[in-house]
């Protein structure tokens, strides 16, 4: 099983910043890439950005480009998503995913995560 605990979310004004970290625990050698999903009130959970794990390919959701980024610390199992001129409608709960399968399969739907955090509140005022 692998563990994830995410944390960075909070109250910020549209146009700020926050970064979010995602910690994995336990039988991380499993894991192949790592991403975050979002689901806002009334709405489905999709899908933001993910990473490979080993060679750091990365993708975003069309809302989210050239707004987010997302990157990994090989050593300390962490993945982080800074989150830059934020809007509004980036208001959900960002979950933290683990999958044993390539970022690209995360982003395009075809695989899911095996493993999912927590959740952590981001609330974007305007």
């Amino acid at each position: 099983q692998v563990q994830l605990v995410e944390s960075g979310g909070g109250l910020v004004q549209a146009g700020g910043s926050l970064r979010l970290s995602c910690a994995a625990s336990g039988r991380t050698f499993s894991v192949y890439s790592m991403g975050w999903f979002r689901q806002a009130p009334g709405k489905a959970r999709e899908f933001v950005s993910a990473i490979n794990w080993s060679g750091g390919a990365t993708y975003f959701a069309d809302s989210v480009k050239g707004r987010f980024t997302i990157s990994r610390d090989t050593a300390k199992n962490t993945v982080y998503m800074q989150m830059n001129v934020l809007k509004p409608e980036d208001t959900a709960v960002y979950y933290c995913a683990a999958a044993r399968s390539s970022a690209r399969g995360l982003a395009s739907g075809s695989s899911g995560s095996d493993y999912w955090g927590q959740g952590t509140q981001v609330t974007v005022s305007s």
